[in-house]
């Protein structure tokens, strides 16, 4: 498999924070869509993106719970578990007649307790997939030629491909393969989203942001935070983990840098384009995206299940 999975040498890297990525960019008249864009790293890029000028709208499960903070950031009511919601945010979107430059799905789950949504869908696999992958079908007329789609994936992928036999982990649950599933299915979307969004000239890039603390690991306990070798029995950090302003410098590099002009369908870290993960590596390779997640083959086998599963495609 021949791949453009290899550093570009951005200058950037993994202190790089997202204000230091958009130093220079006036993003002023540009409209962004950031789902989880008020809490953690999403928080982040919403204030990166909206200091940079543009104006952010930002979905949420709670919108009342949400301080938009600044005038060019409002928010709307978006679960991404229910696809009914996710019709209803659509429509009101699309109803305003406004274009989207920069579509950032940010939002995502880890790790959780078995939970099974709609129609008795691993909850994983269909919140970080599967809604972001029925939102962008529906906000696609509003999608502007140009613009990018950025996939917030994790080096989580590294733990599962897509499990074809039992995509819904219906044989038995564990945690961390579901969680690997989603990560490597927000890979395999953006590839295929590339292929797809060529005639407008659009681009979509998945990426890794770095180990951040945030309420993303709300699901884990404090054993468990010990078991990964994350802290000590005193609650000391043993990992030196990104800032959440760091978290967000590989999110608004992807959306925004000119050094990615004319491409796609990568998968991106520290704030530069990855390397193919060694084949022989197990569990989490220390860096690098493993080549099943960025397969073609696989990206429009994903396309094809999750269009009749969610009942969307844009592109049909």
């Amino acid at each position: 498999m021949t791949t453009a999975q290899h550093k570009i040498g951005s200058g950037f890297g993994a202190t790089t924070t997202a204000a230091e990525a958009l130093a220079g960019i006036d993003l002023s008249g540009k409209l962004a869509v950031v789902t989880g864009g008020y809490s953690g790293i999403g928080l982040e890029t919403t204030r990166a993106l909206a200091n940079a000028g543009a104006h952010v709208v930002v979905p949420a499960r709670r919108p009342e719970a949400v301080s938009e903070g600044a005038d060019n950031v409002e928010v709307d009511r978006l679960d991404l578990a229910d696809l009914e919601s996710v019709r209803a945010f659509a429509d009101r979107f699309l109803a305003t007649g406004r274009r989207i430059d920069l579509l950032i799905a940010n939002a995502g789950v880890m790790a959780c307790p078995e939970t099974r949504v709609g129609p008795g869908w691993e909850a994983q696999f269909a919140t970080n997939h599967l809604g972001h992958f029925a939102l962008v079908n529906r906000l696609w007329p509003a999608v502007a030629d140009g613009a990018r789609v950025v996939s917030l994936s994790s080096r989580g992928h590294h733990y599962s491909p897509i499990r074809w036999d039992d995509v819904q982990f219906e044989r038995g649950y564990d945690k961390w393969a579901a969680y690997g599933q989603a990560k490597t299915a927000n890979v395999l979307f953006a590839v295929r989203l590339d292929e797809l969004g060529a005639e407008k000239g659009v681009h979509a890039f998945a990426l890794h942001p770095g180990g951040i603390m945030t309420p993303l690991q709300r699901h884990l306990s404090r054993e468990e935070h010990i078991a990964r070798g994350w802290i000590d029995e005193a609650g000391n950090y043993l990992v030196k983990f990104k800032t959440p302003e760091q978290g967000a410098a590989t999110t608004v590099w992807a959306a925004t840098s000119p050094q990615l002009a004319g491409q796609g369908g990568l998968y991106l870290e520290d704030c530069d384009v990855a390397e193919l993960a060694p084949e022989n590596a197990e569990g989490l390779a220390e860096s690098g995206v493993r080549r099943y997640a960025v397969d073609r083959g696989e990206a429009r086998r994903l396309w094809t299940l999750s269009a009749e599963l969610t009942g969307v495609d844009a592109f049909a």
